[in-house]
This record gives structure tokens, sequence and C-alpha cells, in this order.
């Protein structure tokens, strides 16, 4: 997420923060203060942004750091007509308030001139202390100490604000608010962009994207979700009521105006003009779990136009195996997304089978990162963010990637099939074995 959103800000990572990629403190080089608060106008991942000042693997490091830095740059936070007040926060342990004292009484080597307010101080400074990630192995003295002017907090409020709990409309596999954010990041939606969800459901990933000034629109075959009828999934409701709909999501949250709509679609079929439309493409595929894979048409092609279903308001279905899916969906946004743009959607993936060759590959996008969400000790899914990177041409209409080569694609007799059968089926197996 920070990657993607520096991409979008400008800065990048020190080289320094290559020592400890591991710690949860992170040394990052912006350009501009600006900039720095835009970044954290958009993550949920990030606490908390400060202009650092010293750091070092020992207080006298620390303290030999904070006397080189240039005194021109400290000056105008230290005047006698302001206020401030200093913090300290240890990671992976507790210190009393006597120590927490002593830390910070250390410090006075500094020339603070204005008063100490600890209700309101114009100025905030931090001590950071990083006692490593192992709670069963505290070391006595912290691996690494930073010391810096607090600027901007993340936007972690969000993730109650938003909160599927509150959402007045709800499915059975509604995405939860923080990854929901973190997807719209990895895509970088940004103001005036043109969102697009071919799996919709009920909207939830339409609301990070339309939060952040983009306007947003899906596709889902299921005619009951996309019109908010049928049976309710909130608990102790048996019943979706009258106003249960994407929109109404999107009107909760005042971005009503960001809507543009939502159709009853099949994605393995062309609807859309010829032509790059969308800026981000967001989705989470149904794994066949709990949300059923299915497409138009029978198994054979056959089509029963006269046949419709009661239920679903849609033509006679069929599987939809979920290699087809994904290379699908690869295939849309290779042809639908401006250059640039980026597909962000979930993988499942059987962990102890995994290998890097399973993720779907197109020749015109190009892998930007591949996230793992761990589910449980054999399953997890990961999040894959593509940007395309070349013009769609008639010759990538069917290519994808194997051992290396773009070739033809080869339908169910692909090893991914196989593959994504089998992950489809673990899953199934480990979802009853924990209902149970």
């Amino acid at each position: 997420e920070i990657t993607s959103l520096l991409s979008l800000y400008g800065g990048q990572f020190s080289s320094e923060q290559e020592i400890r990629v591991n710690s949860p403190f992170w040394i990052l080089n912006i350009p501009s203060e600006e900039m720095a608060r835009g970044l954290m106008k958009r993550t949920v991942c990030a606490k908390s942004i400060f202009e650092l000042w010293g750091h070092g693997g020992s207080a006298g490091e620390l303290y030999a750091s904070l006397k080189n830095y240039p005194m021109d740059k400290m000056l105008p936070y230290l005047q006698s007509d302001s206020t401030y007040k200093v913090h300290i926060h240890t990671f992976n342990k507790t210190l009393t308030q006597a120590q927490k004292i002593k830390k910070i009484d250390a410090l006075e080597f500094l020339p603070f001139k204005g008063k100490v307010n600890l209700k309101n101080p114009e100025h905030i400074f931090w001590i950071l202390e990083d006692y490593g990630m192992d709670p069963n192995n505290v070391p006595e003295e912290p691996f690494h100490l930073y010391f810096g002017r607090w600027i901007a907090d993340g936007q972690r409020e969000l993730i109650e604000s938003y909160s599927v709990k509150k959402r007045h409309f709800i499915g059975n596999t509604s995405m939860d608010a923080c990854l929901s954010f973190i997807m719209a990041n990895h895509g970088r939606v940004k103001p005036n962009d043109v969102v697009y969800d071919p799996f919709v459901g009920t909207g939830g990933l339409l609301i990070s994207s339309a939060h952040f000034g983009a306007y947003v629109c899906g596709t889902d075959i299921d005619y009951n979700t996309i019109h908010g009828l049928g049976k309710a999934s909130r608990k102790n409701q048996k019943w979706r009521g009258p106003d249960e709909n994407i929109r109404a999501n999107l009107r909760q949250y005042g971005l009503e105006k960001y809507y543009i709509d939502a159709l009853v679609s099949d994605s393995s079929r062309p609807i859309w003009r010829k032509g790059m439309l969308f800026d981000a493409i967001i989705t989470d595929p149904p794994y066949g779990i709990r949300e059923a894979t299915r497409r138009t048409g029978s198994q054979k092609e056959t089509v029963k136009t006269a046949e419709r279903s009661t239920e679903n308001h849609i033509f006679v279905s069929s599987n939809y195996h979920l290699s087809d899916i994904f290379f699908d969906l690869l295939k849309f946004a290779a042809e639908y997304l401006v250059m640039g743009g980026r597909l962000v959607y979930w993988l499942p993936i059987y962990r102890p089978e995994y290998t890097e060759e399973i993720i779907p590959r197109h020749p015109c996008l190009k892998l930007i990162s591949n996230c793992e969400q761990m589910l449980s000790s054999h399953t997890s899914r990961r999040l894959i963010t593509m940007e395309k990177v070349k013009e769609f041409k008639d010759q990538d209409q069917n290519s994808y990637l194997l051992d290396g080569q773009y070739t033809p694609y080869r339908g169910h007799n692909s090893f991914r099939e196989k593959y994504f059968s089998g992950v489809t089926k673990r899953i199934a197996k480990e979802e009853k074995d924990n209902q149970k």
C-alpha cells in the first residue's frame, strides 16, 4: 500500500530501510511535507508519519545523530513563543512513567525554548523505540531508536466508520472495510477516475474508491443481489428491505454522486464498447465456496433463450471454472484499462502447492505486487496488483503465460484449471471442518 501511494504522491524508501525490512518503523525519502500529508490522507496501514531528526542503534547513537541534524531545520519549531510536548512510544515493550520521563529528560541538550503544553501543543515530538517483533523474546535495550517531529496520522479511523457491521446493505462475502481501502490504494484510485468491479456483489469495493473521489460502477450475474432482493445476510433478518441496494450504501456515506450504476451481466461475455474505459478494475472474484461461480449458457453452450430462472432472473447457467475466471479477468483488464491503469484482485491459494507460476499473467499487464493474507495453516489468498504497460492488440486476445512464454490459452486443459479446482475443494473442506 505504501509503495503504491509513494508512486502516486512522490517519494521512495530510504536505502537505510533495507537494513531492517521487518521493522514496524520505516524510513522514507519524501520531497515535501505536503506530499507526506497527502500520503497519510490515504493510508490505512500506516499509523503516523514524522520528520526524522535523528536515529541510531543505541541511545548514544541517537543523541549523536540529533546533534548532527541541521540547526536551521530545528529552530522554527523550538521558538520561545511556541508550545510543544514530547511523546514516547515503544514497540513490543511497556515502560513505566518514570522510565519515560528519564528518556525525555535525556534530550535536554536540544535547544527547546518554548513552553510545554500537554493538552494542545503547536508542535509534537516523538521518541520511537523498536524492541523487535518477538513478544516472547523482548531485549533489555531497543534494537533501534528514532526521534522526530509529528506531521500527520493515517486514516485508520476509516476502518471503524466504514465497518461492514454498520452498513445498510451487506452480503455473505462483503469485503472488510480495511481490505477494501487497501485495495483502492493498491489501485492508485484518485479523484475523477472511473473504477469498475466486474463481480460487484453488494458493492463494498465501490465504496472505498468513491471515498477517494472516483466514479464507480460494476456488474454481477446475480439479479437478486444487484436489485437488493431475496434473503438477507444480516443476522435476525429474513428478507432484504425495500431500500437495500448498492446506491443506498453510497448514500449512507454521502457518496451517491459518485455512483454510475450496477448492471446485471455475465463477466465472461463482452458487453462494453471497444476502447480504454476504466482507470482501475478492483474486484474480488467468487471462489465457488460461499459464492457460486456461474456464467450464462449450458456446458455445451446451447442457447435457450426461453428458459429463465425465476430465482436468479438469468438464462440457463453453467459452472465457471476458476482458471477461466482469472483468464477472462486479465484479458478484460488488458483491453479496457487505460495505459498505466491497475487491476487489483484476490487469488485463492493452497499454500503447500503454491508457486509463483500459478499467478495468471498477460503480455499487456505487469505484476506490481503479490501480498498474502493468511486464512489458515494451509490456505490463503493473495492480493494481486497488475498495471497495464502495453497496448492491447488482436494477438493478445487469448494469450497467457506458461513456462516463461506467452501461449494460446488452452481452457480446461491448462495446469491452472487443475490447480484452482483443487484449491476450491480444499478451502471448502476446511470451512466445513471449521463449522463443525
